[in-house]
């Protein structure tokens, strides 16, 4: 057994939950409230989807040595599938469709995955098309602060963007990416690769403004304990959207 390679992985799952589980302040006001508010369904869908491919990707027929992989993914999996019935039972009627009709084409596009590369694909052909179909969504998820960053740097706050979740992207894109370069996987280095950069910009921007919370607008810890799962407001209230 490579020891490091294990390690990382262990690490990756430790940080990975934390990140999965950090949306549940924001379930609890949509319970509390019997509404979703301004808050948008799309990032559990994403992730979802990701985790889904990512879990996929894990297992031994389909890569060796990654069941760590599937492991975290598989568990996030169940977390987003809860975030996005509870999501769309709280929705409001066009906001339901909209979702339950992202909800069906996640399971369309991971069935024609598993589908695909059971059936068709063999060997290091379908590590690689499940590694591709793994890694693009992972990158989507990580890039999801970047309307975030962007209000942090207009705003000169860090009003919407929460310290430690910062940290635990780049710690969970960190471990993984390590975990990728010593197992030799590029579809596992570098979309967490991604992650680890786009963490490390979220903590240097952190840095730079954690003192001007005073510039932005008033919120309550609750609506900022989310990266990018708010939707655009109107326009007079744009600078409180994330």
């Amino acid at each position: 057994m490579n020891i490091p390679h294990f390690m990382f992985g262990v690490f990756g799952n430790a940080f990975g939950l934390f990140l999965f589980l950090a949306p549940i302040i924001t379930f609890k006001r949509i319970i509390v409230h019997k509404s979703t508010e301004k808050f948008s369904g799309i990032p559990y869908i994403m992730t979802l989807l990701n985790c889904l491919l990512s879990a996929w990707y894990g297992l031994p027929f389909v890569s060796p040595n990654n069941i760590l992989v599937s492991i975290i993914n598989g568990t996030g999996a169940i977390i987003e599938t809860i975030y996005v019935f509870t999501f769309i039972f709280y929705a409001p009627k066009k906001e339901k469709v909209k979702i339950s009709g992202l909800f069906a084409f996640v399971i369309t596009v991971f069935s024609a995955v598993v589908l695909i590369s059971l059936f068709a694909l063999h060997g290091n052909s379908r590590k690689v098309f499940c590694g591709f179909a793994a890694a693009i969504f992972s990158i989507i998820m990580y890039g999801s602060p970047l309307s975030i960053m962007r209000l942090v740097i207009k705003t000169k706050s860090v009003e919407f963007m929460p310290f430690f979740l910062s940290l635990f992207v780049f710690l969970c894109g960190t471990s993984w990416f390590i975990f990728g370069l010593l197992g030799h996987d590029p579809f596992i280095a570098v979309p967490n690769g991604v992650g680890s950069a786009l963490g490390t910009v979220q903590l240097i921007l952190y840095l730079i403004y954690r003192d001007n919370k005073e510039n932005a607008k008033t919120t309550t810890q609750e609506d900022s304990m989310e990266m990018g799962t708010a939707k655009q407001p109107s326009s007079k209230n744009a600078t409180q959207s994330n």
